[in-house]
């Protein structure tokens, strides 16, 4: 049975998590990855271990080998929820899945910036999935800053087997029926 790959790119608050727990939702023999609840496992059990610079590289090595663990001990359609705004990292993950014979999709949240700044003005998420930052304020600015700086930049359409771009909430509806639709042709 083929399998498909659904990676989200976007800024904090633009709607990734919800959209991949909707898409999880709809999409029969699925489940959702998210780095955000690795975070906060590791914020509330392991702090003391956290690298106080740098790379997280305790998150990244659970959220690999669960990874690892869904490509080789299931059969299930993955759904990554995270940023994946770095170029190479993205590409990384992409090839890893080409060779494991998964169908890859991206779905990149392109949401205005002062949709999002007006979405963590009104938000109740908890804050103990940071490590450095303490606002998701914060996380945005960062994220401003970083965009079409070095590797950060928006996922071309070449760059997997298909590409969605969320420009609007309303465009979801349609992009969830899509991806489903391709699972439905494999």
């Amino acid at each position: 049975m083929k399998r498909l790959v659904m990676i989200t790119v976007g800024k904090t608050h633009s709607g990734k998590t919800t959209f991949a727990q909707k898409l999880e939702q709809h999409l029969y023999n699925s489940v959702v990855i998210d780095r955000d609840t690795h975070a906060e496992f590791i914020n509330t059990y392991y702090k003391s271990m956290l690298p106080i610079q740098g790379a997280n590289t305790l998150k990244n090595a659970i959220s690999r080998t669960i990874i690892d663990y869904a490509v080789h001990e299931t059969n299930l359609h993955l759904i990554l929820c995270n940023a994946n705004r770095g170029r190479k990292g993205r590409l990384d993950l992409l090839e890893y899945f080409q060779l494991k014979g998964f169908v890859r999709i991206l779905i990149n949240f392109d949401i205005p910036d002062q949709v999002l700044e007006a979405r963590i003005a009104g938000s109740q998420r908890s804050t103990a999935i940071f490590r450095s930052a303490s606002t998701f304020e914060e996380v945005l600015l960062r994220q401003q800053a970083e965009t079409d700086q070095g590797d950060v930049s928006a996922p071309p359409e070449d760059e997997a087997d298909y590409l969605f771009v969320i420009r609007h909430s309303n465009e979801v509806p349609a992009t969830l029926q899509k991806i489903v639709d391709i699972a439905q042709s494999l």
